[in-house]
Order: structure tokens, then C-alpha cells, then sequence
């Protein structure tokens, strides 16, 4: 299990919203792991209502009780994701406790410029479908990582392998909503 603080390593807060300091967060742990990782899931909890129910965890976890952590998710990395197993079916088992406020995930990919999709041929299955992808001259390696609240609110954040670098970090609540939509569905019982 892994939890991270809600402070860039430079000590600044790295965004307005809790949610998005979460996702910002997950991406910069991703990225001290390297590229060419496994998909990773997150539990998303509350972290003044988890250092009230959980004072040991939350002191094994170094979360501070001060002003800025009293509006903040503490993302916990869930148990490495069954090797062979497809997203969509591993997230159809999974049922969250009350007091998980929200998950993420963050996953590589392969993808395409717009400008490639024209190009795409017809009729492939999704096995030949990444293959060709893979093969493409313009394709780009890309770390996606998403968060989802009970609440329905969203947000995601863009890393370019070829643009590796926290300034490079896109965001934004709809830049991967098919994930968006998988993650929202473990909230639904």
C-alpha cells in the first residue's frame, strides 16, 4: 500500500481542487516509477475523516493533521491488478466501502494524432487494431491517469512520454471518458 501527501516535492500545492491535486499526485508518483508500468488503482479517501477513524494508518501513511489536508484526498494504491485480465472486466468486480470517497487509476497507452485516424483501416479487430497502432510512425506512448468521486465529479491528467515533465501535465474532467465512465461504474451497486 502507498499513499502520497497532497504537495508537489517543491512543498507548492499543486492544484485548486482536491481532486485534481489527487490525480496530479498519482501522476507524479507514476512517473517517479518510470514508463512501461502496469496499470495501478487507487482508492480515493477523505484524509481529515481518515486520520479521524484510522489515527494509526494515517500516522503510517505521515498524514499531517494541518488546514491544507482538511480539504484533501488521500490516494492509496489497491493490490497490483491481476496480470492477463482485461480493464473492463477487472473493474466490473470491483465494490468500494462507504468510506472510499472516490478512485483513480492510471494506465499507459498507445494513441494516434487526430490527423492519423483518418488512416485507420477498416475492419480490424482490437488485436489488430494495436498492432497497427503500435507500428503507426506517428504514434505516442501517453500515462492516463483518472479519478472519479461518488459524487460524479472528474478529473484526469495527460503525460507524453516524449514530453515527460510535470509542466508538461495535461488536465482536464473529459480527456478520457470511456476509463471516466469504467471508474464511475465500481460507485454503482
Amino acid at each position: 500500500m502507498f499513499a502520497m501527501s497532497n504537495v508537489s516535492p517543491s512543498g507548492t500545492p499543486m492544484a485548486a481542487s482536491p481532486l485534481t491535486r489527487a490525480v496530479l499526485e498519482i501522476d507524479d508518483y507514476a512517473s517517479g516509477l518510470g514508463w512501461d508500468q502496469p496499470a495501478r488503482l487507487f482508492a480515493l479517501v477523505d484524509t481529515a475523516q481518515l486520520r479521524t477513524q484510522e489515527p494509526g494508518l494515517a500516522a503510517q501513511l505521515g498524514l499531517q493533521a494541518d488546514e491544507a489536508a482538511a480539504a484533501s484526498l488521500t490516494p492509496v494504491e489497491q493490490e497490483e491488478l491481476p496480470k492477463g485480465t482485461a480493464l473492463d472486466e477487472f473493474l466490473g468486480t470491483i465494490a468500494w466501502p462507504d468510506a472510499v470517497a472516490g478512485c483513480a487509476m492510471t494506465v499507459e497507452r498507445l494513441m494516434l494524432p487526430p490527423s492519423a485516424e483518418a488512416s485507420v483501416p477498416e475492419g480490424m479487430n482490437e488485436a489488430q487494431l494495436a498492432k497497427w497502432v503500435a507500428k503507426h510512425p506517428d504514434r505516442q506512448e501517453v500515462r492516463m491517469t483518472v479519478a472519479v468521486l461518488r459524487n460524479g465529479a472528474r478529473e484526469s491528467a495527460l503525460r507524453l512520454r516524449e514530453k515527460d515533465s510535470p509542466t508538461e501535465v495535461l488536465t482536464g474532467a473529459d480527456l478520457v471518458p470511456g476509463l471516466a465512465e469504467a471508474l464511475a461504474a465500481t460507485f454503482e451497486a
